[in-house]
């Protein structure tokens, strides 16, 4: 589990193709500190496993699965990432609850600039506008964010200079794509009721 607290701006250096899968190597001296084999690192909100550690990062193995519903098959060696550890026992939880799933990708559609914030406007997959609430939170490439509006096809968040400066949010421009995760609470509840017979 993780927080959608972002601990460190990483770099890829490669991304080789192994078998119809993946090989990512990302910099992150931070979060690879007394990080071992088999450990969970969060990259741009996909959590991913340790395959193996380096002077200055580690290795992770992606998944066709994984390629196929984020944005990390997109990237290439110098691109900067999001880099979140897991959430040990008894941690403080800052963000909200991240699994490192993600549930789809949308494209970054406005960037608006406020006095000292801007308003950024994300495509909403339709699928998922259903767990997505005003004043609610969204992972968006990892990084803990509330919703400060929702509509069809859309859904907006504030980001404050430091969440800016500490992740890839502040320099992305209009027209990429992002990793979206919804709440999961909201779809445990949904999946409940669905089985109860109080939500067809």
């Amino acid at each position: 589990m993780f927080t959608g607290i972002v601990e460190e701006l990483g770099e890829v250096l490669d991304l080789a193709p192994s078998g119809d899968g993946g090989r990512l190597r990302v910099r992150g001296p931070l979060v690879t500190a007394g990080v071992r084999h088999g450990a969970s690192i969060a990259v741009n909100g996909v959590c991913l496993t340790v395959a193996d550690v380096h002077a200055e990062g580690f290795i992770a193995d992606v998944m066709p699965e994984t390629l196929a519903r984020s944005t990390l098959g997109c990237l290439r060696p110098g691109h900067r990432v999001n880099l979140e550890r897991a959430l040990p026992a008894g941690a403080r939880l800052d963000g909200h609850i991240v699994a490192g799933h993600v549930d789809g990708t949308g494209t970054l559609l406005q960037r608006q600039a406020a006095d000292r914030w801007e308003v950024v406007r994300i495509e909403l997959p339709e699928p998922l506008g259903r767990y997505v609430a005003e004043k609610g939170s969204i992972a968006v490439d990892g990084v803990s964010l509330t919703v400060t509006g929702v509509a069809a096809g859309w859904f907006t968040v504030a980001l404050i200079p430091t969440t800016a400066e500490v992740t890839t949010l502040g320099e992305l421009a209009e027209g990429e794509r992002v990793n979206l995760e919804v709440d999961v609470l909201a779809k445990y509840v949904e999946r409940l009721l669905q089985a109860s017979g109080r939500l067809s």
